[in-house]
């Protein structure tokens, strides 16, 4: 792993006790906080601090920013939740053993950051958010951009952080630090709490000084836990694993978080048991390892949806279990099937009525092959699975042929020719739209980080400034951000904050003339299509992409076919600076899915095609 930052030791601390104000206090103990990663080496824990100022946290964060800039780097970002999706991808690219932390003044800053929390909440991903806050004081209420409550003069627009927030606290007086400090980065790495920390920071109280212990900011190297399983559980889980016929296994982001792709790779082998991947698994192993079924759910490939009809045990590891990994629970036929979770959060492993197996993904992968000797699955087993894969091969190379039918590529063709182009070692990123779906299908990852889709929340704009993040992380590796044109233009702007930085990110926008995904969607069920595309015709506004690229100091060009995007890519692997290629693509075109996702039809309707899919709609949902 290569060290993004430097920091120095602290050695000005002398006596029992040193004089700091409270934001002081708080950028020097996270500067102290260091974490041993996978490989055995110790690294700073915070990458450093993502910001924008305000008169909420200029003088007081802002000054503590200012007086440890040789311990804490800060980074000004272009809008406060671009800038909170950079520090995620930053801590989901180090397998959340590193993280950044957030700050914004009182107010729009603020909350503009909320919508960053909750993604970070559902995938499971730990940042920490350091909003300003009104006085404690109250003196000068209501202070510009104070929301007044008034039932409750202690609300204000920080407390939408509540919900989704693993651990959230106002600091209304110095001293709390020394408690809470500890409690939120233990949030930030417990493998069963983990996810996003908020500090709000009263602006009085982040200038006040106090006499702090001096212990307090003395270097701390943590070690991420492993929790492992109660031996009854193990025991349990192994009976269920002999009695299987057609054992599947789902595995999830948990298995990165762990670092147990080689444990995963020796499970599979030794007991011959097929996996299918989730969105946040992708990669555990090799696409063509003759194990992997690629995809699964809503999403998935026809070899891992088919597999999954019939199978009798289904091993979830390291995995939430979202609508979109069971088909909105539709996906596993088989009579009387099986469930059993293996997942460090006791939460996520209750689901599906399961048998569960609470424990860090390498430790229980290890315990249970242990447990099950040597179990392996019947060779007829084998051959269906590999009849699924070649199935599936030839959807693959119909749908990423290069042959274009229509006037404009699809996104499968497009990813066809980026995946040829980048190395193994490279990383695509992607989050919202129709792009995820056609990626998880279709994307061939070799290596366990190449492959970085946000679809926990499916947030638009996380794209590019995801990919600031991301290669903030690995600088050494290019890194491909795929993004529709809708999702660039809710969030471009931390393109320029990628060049002010230093960093290059490779952005491949697909124009498909507006939210083409979510226009077929409202064709399927029923409604006509409006509200959704650009519209055509020389009448119509456009934008010039390339140009407001260039605009943010990247080079930009226009592909119009896919052996010209294929050239330009090529030729961007020489150029220093972040690249945009944009190339418009057919928004009626997508790898049909072999999987149901309930998506509720109305139930009156004046359309004929509404009444239609509302009758195919509840068939579905009686199975």
């Amino acid at each position: 792993m290569t060290a993004t930052f430097k920091t120095k030791r602290i050695t000005d601390l002398k006596g029992k006790t040193v004089t700091l104000t409270t934001a002081q206090a708080l950028i020097l103990f996270l500067a102290q906080q260091k974490a041993e990663q996978f490989d055995g080496n110790v690294f700073p824990l915070f990458g450093g601090i993502f910001g924008i100022f305000g008169h909420g946290n200029v003088a007081g964060i802002g000054e503590a920013l200012w007086e440890y800039r040789e311990l804490m780097p800060y980074f000004r970002g272009q809008n406060e939740q671009g800038m909170a999706h950079s520090a995620i991808a930053f801590a989901k690219t180090h397998c959340c053993r590193r993280v950044m932390g957030v700050t914004s003044s009182i107010g729009p800053g603020a909350t503009n950051m909320v919508t960053a929390a909750a993604l970070a909440h559902i995938n499971r991903l730990p940042v920490l958010f350091l909003p300003g806050d009104t006085f404690a004081s109250r003196r000068p209420d209501p202070v510009l951009q104070q929301l007044e409550n008034e039932q409750s003069p202690l609300t204000s627009v920080n407390d939408c952080f509540l919900p989704v927030s693993r651990y959230f606290d106002r600091i209304s007086h110095p001293e709390q630090l020394l408690q809470s400090l500890p409690q939120a980065v233990q949030t930030l790495l417990h493998p069963s709490r983990r996810g996003p920390v908020t500090l709000a920071l009263p602006q009085d109280i982040q200038t006040v000084a106090f006499d702090f212990p001096t212990d307090f900011f003395q270097e701390r190297t943590h070690y991420i836990q492993r929790p492992r399983p109660d031996e009854r559980e193990v025991e349990r889980a192994a009976a269920f694993l002999k009695n299987a016929k057609r054992p599947l296994m789902v595995v999830g982001g948990g298995v990165h978080y762990s670092g147990a792709e080689e444990a995963l790779r020796s499970f599979v082998e030794k007991h011959q048991i097929p996996i299918g991947e989730t969105q946040a698994g992708k990669g555990c192993l090799p696409w063509d390892h003759p194990l992997n079924l690629g995809a699964i759910g809503v999403t998935g490939t026809s070899s891992a949806n088919a597999i999954a009809k019939d199978a009798d045990l289904i091993i979830c590891v390291g995995t939430r279990l979202s609508d979109f990994t069971t088909a909105s629970k539709s996906l596993f036929h088989r009579p009387r099937v099986r469930f059993l979770n293996l997942n460090s959060s006791p939460f996520d492993a209750a689901k599906s009525n399961s048998t569960m197996l609470v424990s860090d993904a390498l430790e229980g992968l290890n315990a249970l092959s242990q447990a099950v000797g040597n179990f392996r699955t019947q060779e007829i087993y084998e051959g269906t699975i590999r009849k699924a894969k070649e199935d599936w091969e030839d959807i693959y190379l119909a749908a990423t042929s290069s042959e274009q039918k229509t006037q404009f590529p699809s996104d499968a063709q497009v990813l066809g020719v980026v995946n040829k182009v980048v190395e193994p070692k490279d990383i695509v990123v992607s989050a919202a739209g129709g792009l995820p779906g056609e990626l998880h299908k279709l994307w061939r990852s070799t290596d366990p980080l190449s492959y970085h889709v946000e679809y926990g929340y499916s947030c638009m704009g996380y794209e590019i400034a995801g990919g600031l993040g991301v290669k903030m992380a690995y600088p050494e590796r290019e890194v491909y951000v795929l993004v529709g044109d809708g999702s660039y233009l809710m969030l471009h702007t931390e393109l320029f904050t990628a060049n002010q930085l230093g960093f290059k990110i490779n952005v491949i926008l697909l124009d498909n003339h507006g939210f083409g995904c979510i226009n077929r969607l409202q064709k399927s069920c029923g409604s006509p299509p409006f509200g959704n595309l650009f519209g055509s015709g020389n009448s119509k506004p456009r934008v010039d992409f390339v140009e407001n690229a260039k605009s943010y100091g990247c080079q930009a060009r226009k592909a119009a076919t896919l052996e010209e995007l294929r050239l330009i890519l090529e030729e961007n692997k020489e150029v220093e600076k972040s690249c945009v290629t944009v190339i418009e693509t057919d928004p009626e075109v997508g790898t049909p899915s072999t999987a149901w996702w309930d998506v509720a039809v109305a139930e009156r309707s004046s359309e004929e095609g509404v009444r239609d899919a509302r009758v195919v709609y509840e068939q579905n949902l009686e199975g």
